[in-house]
């Protein structure tokens, strides 16, 4: 039987909070006095108060900037290059300080029998998956793969292929990692896209044990189900250019999730005559967790934990639903779990869970 049995999480060193962040996003953009207001009034309407990241840059004057030029036009604008040097500095060392969290007093990295890394904000071979073993001093027989560019539902996935492992062989510790550097691919230009994204999005990373050993306790795994509505196609997309990664993050999304949210959930759970205890829902956005309430008619405080990592973390992508998973984790309440992510495409992914 599979099992979430330990969630490691970690955050980089620059600590940003929102009100510093948008005047870094008043600068950089230089609206018009009224929309200077719309920008501040977004901003404070986020349901975030601090995100973090790699970048020193958000919460300095421009005169103490290290990643971006301070100049008029940020020229010479950050390059894709440069951005994925950043990441390869960064991401490794992040994964690592997750992994540790997770598996301190649980599990010795000899254990580990399989790895699975998880990103959509950086790639390179050989890639995150064996700079990672290398820093853990991971078996070199160890069986990894990775997980890349599919945003924010990866770790759900990533959970799908550990259960796999899981159920095809015996005494297997999977060990997964997600790890994203948001914040490198921000975008001067002042269209909708990029100013949400700058609203919503932070750096971060988490890590997730998973075993079929009986002798470990945790979340057993019961099923997973996913959906793609196409008709949100194209209401979240990420896309490569010279320039970073370039995020769309269409309004509509919220409309598009709830009205289908209800039945996707209906499916997911099946006949299942079990109260769900837990409610594991990725943190996309205010509006997103609103719509989830709204969809499934769940109390104002049903969806605390993911508020709570909203607020305190902003939408950090893949890691972001175990962030929240972690928080469930740690109420020690048994019960059924229902978690959801959502992506491009428009993809939901969900699995369910008993904890024991």
């Amino acid at each position: 039987m599979t099992r979430i049995t330990s969630i490691g999480t970690a955050s980089p060193r620059h600590c940003h909070q929102q009100d510093d962040i948008l005047q870094f996003m008043q600068h950089v953009y230089t609206p018009a006095e009224d929309d200077k207001r719309k920008l501040k009034f977004l901003y404070h309407q986020s349901g975030i108060q601090k995100r973090y990241s790699v970048l020193q840059d958000f919460s300095k004057p421009a005169a103490e900037w290290k990643f971006f030029p301070a100049t008029e036009n940020l020229e010479p604008f950050p390059s894709l290059e440069h951005r994925m040097d950043v990441y390869n500095k960064y991401a490794p060392l992040l994964s690592v300080d997750a992994i540790r969290d997770c598996m301190h007093n649980v599990l010795a990295e000899e254990e580990v029998t399989h790895l699975i890394t998880v990103s959509c904000t950086g790639m390179s071979a050989p890639g995150l998956d064996l700079q990672v073993m290398e820093l853990m001093d991971l078996p070199k027989t160890i069986f990894r793969t990775s997980i890349n560019f599919m945003g924010c539902y990866a770790a759900i996935h990533a959970l799908k292929l550990a259960d796999a492992f899981c159920q095809s062989s015996s005494r297997v510790n999977v060990l997964i990692v997600c790890t994203e550097l948001c914040t490198i691919h921000f975008q001067r230009d002042a269209t909708i896209d990029n100013m949400t994204s700058s609203l919503l999005f932070g750096d971060g990373a988490a890590a997730m044990l998973v075993s079929n050993d009986p002798g470990r306790r945790g979340l057993k795994i019961e099923n997973f189900y996913s959906r793609v509505i196409t008709k949100g196609k194209r209401d979240m997309a990420w896309e490569l250019s010279s320039t970073g990664f370039l995020m769309t993050l269409s309004g509509y999304i919220p409309d598009l999730i709830q009205e289908d949210f209800k039945e996707i959930a209906d499916q997911a759970l099946g006949n299942s005559d079990q109260p769900v205890e837990h409610w594991c829902i990725h943190p996309g956005g205010k509006k997103v967790l609103q719509a989830i309430e709204k969809s499934l008619g769940l109390r104002s405080n049903e969806l605390d934990c993911s508020y709570e990592v909203l607020k305190n973390y902003g939408n950090m992508s893949s890691p972001t639903i175990l962030y929240v998973l972690k928080e469930i984790f740690r109420q020690e309440k048994p019960g059924k779990l229902f978690g959801a992510a959502f992506g491009p495409g428009l993809t939901v992914e969900t699995f369910t869970g008993i904890f024991e």
